[in-house]
Order: C-alpha cells, then structure tokens, then sequence
C-alpha cells in the first residue's frame, strides 16, 4: 500500500510540474508573439532567454519574450540583421549592420535610456524614455542617420543611441 501512495503521490508531482512549464510555455509565447504583427505571429520562430523554441517559423524573424531581467512588458522580434545586432549588444561587441534591418517591438515597452546602450535605469542625463508599441530600423551606413533627430518626444521617428554601433531609428506606431 505505501509503494502505491508514493507512485501516486510521484505522478500528481509530475503532473503539476508538466502543468506548471506548459504554463510558462503558454506565457512566454503568448508575451513573445505580443511583440509581432498579426501577420507575421504564425510564421516566426519564438525562443526563450535559455535558447529554447517555443514556435517553430518560417519567415526568418525570431520573437523573444521580455527578458526575465526586466520588470513590465518588452518583447521583441528580430530579423537576421537585427540578431546580429544583438549578439553584439548583449556582448558588447562592435557592430555594423552589412543591411537595413526591422524589428517589432509593438507590445511596447518598459524604458530605456536614449543615449546610453547599457543604462540599467534612468538618471537625470540619460534621456529615459517609455515607448509605446514601435518598430525599430538599423540602417548599413550610420551617416544615413544624420538627418533625423534624436529626440524622443518630437512626435516622429527618432535615432536612439546615435554615436555608438548600436545607433538605430525608432518609429513609434499607433495600434488603434
């Protein structure tokens, strides 16, 4: 009797932690695809921060849920020039776009500062700013972005990080 009260008291053990990861499963995914058009959420490949795929796709964007790093929202999905946009970020390397690249980012997201690439939080220099839903487009020749401003409240597009190899132009859309 007691080896059937430990094999049952195992499954239900089982069960809830298969029910618990299929959860997060469902959370991770539904957070990484929050970040891609409507259009593209059936075709992209969604991975998590440890490199596992919760979606197979076939239009060579990778979506990414906000990083556990992170409090709030800020989910992403990244084309090949923007994946290696930001490997070189994370390790901060130098980089150089060989191509115009788009990401989506249309969940939004939490904050970051305009000027410094690796702020962890907003000072009183470092521009801080909340976007809302927007894409983001990293051009192969960085003079392409000369003639557009830098400020993130002008009601446009704007450069974010201009003078560093992570420069790129954020375009914030609507979504009503």
């Amino acid at each position: 009797m007691n080896t059937v009260k430990k094999l049952s008291a195992a499954l239900i053990l089982i069960t809830a932690a298969s029910h618990v990861a299929s959860d997060d499963h469902g959370k991770l995914l539904a957070d990484a695809l929050s970040a891609a058009p409507v259009s593209l959420r059936d075709k992209v490949t969604v991975m998590d921060w440890n490199d596992n795929v919760l979606q197979e796709g076939s239009s060579g964007y990778v979506c990414f849920p906000t990083p556990p790093t992170l409090q709030g929202t800020a989910p992403m999905c990244l084309d090949g020039p923007w994946q290696e946009w930001a490997e070189a970020w994370m390790n901060k390397q130098p980089h150089t776009p060989s191509e115009f690249g788009v990401s989506y980012m249309l969940a939004g997201d939490e904050g970051a500062s305009n000027i410094d690439p690796y702020a962890e939080g907003k000072t009183d220099d470092n521009q801080w700013v909340k976007e809302g839903p927007h894409i983001m487009i990293i051009v192969p020749d960085p003079a392409l972005l000369n003639s557009l401003p830098t400020d993130p409240h002008n009601g446009g597009p704007y450069v974010m990080w201009k003078g560093t190899d992570y420069a790129h132009i954020m375009v914030p859309v609507s979504m009503e």
